[in-house]
């Protein structure tokens, strides 16, 4: 029987999409208004990238501006995010609560593995209580590397698993299972593309269906 869960946060958990077009506009708005940006806002090409951290956003997203403007775009979009999420406007996807309950209610330990930074995660934690259910939860920002193998990684060492699985809905999440022998399963949501789903070891298209996951393990 899988014994742990490391869920994703972005895609997986939590609706970004609810908020990330506010703060994404209200970002570029804000770049606009420094003349530092003369174009629409790149949600699509965000859309392409989501899950990937956020350096590496603003690098794909901003490549001809320096360093610099870049950090100072992220503390921007990352204040938006947070008062978004304090003010209700996001969600947790359908199930969730009902989910983790069940999960912890059959001995099932429950983490969160995300790339997503600090501030970021704690906020959705805290506004949603998710820490009544999850053990701990670890952001990109605590590996050097920014690998989401590797973040992983510092949790199954940490808690000793051996019997565990992944659950995200981006390639990022399907590697981390497979390169610490977990299971894989690959969330069919929002921001998730076929041909990465189809690595994973299962799919689901509702949070739901890891009862029956659960149901025939044990």
């Amino acid at each position: 029987m899988i014994q742990s869960f490391i869920f994703d946060m972005d895609g997986t958990l939590f609706q970004t999409d609810r908020i990330l077009e506010l703060a994404l506009d209200d970002t570029f708005e804000h770049l606009r208004s420094m003349g530092k940006w003369n174009s629409t806002t790149p949600i699509g090409k965000y859309r392409e990238i989501m899950g990937v951290p956020l350096p590496i956003v603003w690098e794909t997203l901003m490549p001809d501006h320096s360093k610099e403007e870049r950090e100072l775009t992220d503390a921007y979009f990352l204040k938006r995010l947070l008062e978004n999420i304090r003010n209700g406007n996001g969600a947790l996807y359908p199930d969730v609560k009902e989910v983790f309950t069940y999960l912890t209610e059959n001995n099932c330990s429950i983490y969160i593995a995300s790339n997503g930074l600090i501030d970021y995660l704690e906020a959705i934690v805290s506004y949603y209580h998710l820490d009544r259910w999850v053990t701990e939860t670890f952001s990109i920002e605590q590996i050097d590397s920014m690998n989401k193998s590797h973040l992983v990684r510092s949790i199954v060492q940490k808690y000793g698993i051996t019997n565990g699985a992944v659950v995200g809905d981006r390639l990022s999440d399907i590697h981390a299972a497979r390169d610490n022998g977990l299971l894989a399963i690959g969330c069919n949501f929002d921001f998730a593309i076929e041909d990465e789903l189809a690595q994973a070891d299962v799919v689901i298209d509702d949070l739901i269906e890891l009862k029956k996951i659960i149901r025939k393990e044990s």
